[in-house]
């Protein structure tokens, strides 16, 4: 049993503030759903079990004295000679430990593709048929990694148990120990005739195809996680799962907040000042909105129910649209006439300090250089 110290990474004096950051950070590197390799979950038991162990004062103690979580076990801090043999030495004093052959059917390993989305499928979501190339039942021998019309023959070298046993003298007198069995490999049975389409291994290469439905609100690095769509595993064992991690692709006019989407409306000076009605096309079909007389540059329109319905409800989010007021760079002789003719009429003040005022434009402005 490995040592839960070991396994942390910490000394033995460690404060409990200290194995949690330590149990922390290898989670974060270990956990499924970050890391799916076989190694990666066995070691992320480890590390969780060792956290539970030196987390709690009183296991912790108990551990410290050599009990019943300590790699010698036991109660008392010694479970007596039997497990003392056992653990340096493999078996049981006086005899082989109780073993069983090994399975050839393994579970397959879990694989991770990437699906690139646009804006709109975020939407309402999207289906996807994606090519993936895996682990596949042979045809040929459906996983009995023999040749047709043939099967696995018992191990002559150990009897079909798997593994062989061995005196070995010791100070302590002669213990019995057992290893796998260098023919079968621990199997107990031997294949003499593999089938050929495989090699022996029960699965080929081969890409298929898995349809998928994408739920509506994904954002990029999400995975989604589909079990029972990995590679299959050796001598057809069960598949293992896929994961789908998803990358949503920018969009050119418009940005997400959340389940908003953000916009900017291009609006003429002549347009702000004697007001509109103007249509646009949004991700799911067009927008009509109306700009009141005078509309200022900076304002926010919100088009309730038009951005991305949410991931864990049919709940959809806002358009917001913030209006930028484009003032004209060039002017010909007669239109700088009417705009000064303008200026006499509306006996405009001459420009001020004021207040300053971020305002709603200016944040989505941010939003969208962040975003």
């Amino acid at each position: 049993m490995a040592d839960h110290y070991e396994v942390l990474g910490v000394s033995r004096e460690a404060t409990t503030d200290e194995i949690k950051k330590a149990y922390r950070k290898l989670a974060r590197q270990l956990h499924p759903d970050v890391n799916p390799s076989d190694d990666a979950a066995e070691q992320f038991k480890l590390v969780t079990h060792a956290y539970e162990v030196l987390s709690d004062d009183e296991k912790r103690r108990r551990y410290d004295m050599g009990g019943d979580e300590s790699p010698f076990g036991g109660a008392g801090g010694f479970g007596g000679f039997s497990d003392i043999f056992e653990t340096f030495f493999g078996a049981s004093a006086g005899g082989a430990r109780a073993g069983r052959p090994r399975s050839r059917r393994e579970r397959g390993q879990d694989a991770l593709v990437r699906v690139s989305l646009e804006l709109g499928d975020v939407v309402f979501g999207a289906h996807r048929d994606i090519e993936v190339d895996t682990a596949v039942l042979c045809e040929t021998c459906q996983g009995s990694c023999c040749q047709p019309g043939t099967s696995p023959e018992r191990c002559e070298v150990c009897g079909g148990a798997g593994f062989v046993q061995r005196q070995v003298r010791s100070l302590l007198g002669n213990v019995v120990t057992q290893q796998p069995c260098g023919v079968c490999q621990g199997y107990g049975t031997t294949i003499p005739h593999p089938c050929a389409t495989c090699g022996g291994q029960g699965r080929v290469r081969s890409r298929r195809t898995v349809s998928v439905d994408i739920p509506a609100g994904v954002e990029s690095g999400l995975r989604l996680q589909l079990p029972g769509s990995g590679e299959v595993g050796p001598a057809g064992g069960p598949h293992g799962d896929l994961y789908l991690e998803v990358q949503v692709a920018p969009h050119p006019v418009f940005s997400r907040d959340g389940d908003d989407l953000l916009a900017t409306l291009e609006v003429s000076m002549t347009d702000a000042i004697l007001g509109t009605r103007t249509t646009f096309e949004a991700l799911d079909g067009p927008v009509d909105i109306e700009l009141r007389p005078g509309v200022q540059g900076g304002e926010v329109l919100t088009i309730a129910d038009r951005g991305i319905t949410g991931l864990r409800s049919s709940k959809r989010g806002d358009l917001r649209v913030g209006i930028h007021v484009v003032t004209p760079t060039r002017l010909d002789a007669k239109e700088r006439a009417l705009v000064e003719e303008l200026a006499k009429r509306t006996k405009a003040p001459k420009p001020r300090l004021a207040e300053f005022h971020q305002g709603l434009f200016s944040k989505l402005r941010d939003k969208f250089r962040n975003g």
